[in-house]
């Protein structure tokens, strides 16, 4: 009992910081955020002369910037894993929907380096063949159609 209560209490704080970081990520990254951030070093630039451009006053943007990016990396490396995992689990979809696709490719992310590279080379080898192959459409694009 002690351990599901634990367990469920875990859930609560993780559900807590995902709805948080989503929330958060979503207003730092906003334009607004971008002229707020640019206001305040406008502002603390402006008092530099007030303060004699002392320490103190050097020590307080350096301490506050700090600050924010060491806070906003977990935000963004949350945000980023539950993105990543989401396009993992759609394109796991769509190749478990593909009559011809290999079902190997699902769990990608868990090869070695080794094995992806292997597999890049595969794939390398797959294109040349059908840039060749005179029965493949080309997939280049012609100039006039990346406008």
């Amino acid at each position: 009992m002690a351990q599901e209560t634990e367990r469920d209490f875990f859930c609560v704080v993780s559900d807590a910081f995902r709805v948080f970081a989503r929330r958060s990520s979503a207003l730092l990254g906003s334009a607004w955020a971008f002229a707020g951030a640019l206001l305040v070093i406008v502002v603390w630039l402006i008092t530099g002369p007030t303060f004699h451009f002392s320490d103190t006053w050097q020590l307080i943007i350096n301490t506050g910037t700090t600050i924010v990016t060491f806070l906003m990396v977990f935000l963004i490396q949350n945000t980023q894993n539950r993105d990543a995992k989401a396009m993992h689990l759609k394109l796991d979809e769509i190749i478990r929907a593909l009559k011809d696709a290999r079902n190997e490719l699902v769990d990608l992310e868990e090869l070695s380096d080794d094995d992806l590279k292997r597999l890049e080379e595969q794939f390398k080898q797959l294109r040349q063949k059908a840039e060749k192959d005179d029965t493949q459409p080309s997939r280049q694009l012609e100039p006039t159609e990346l406008r």
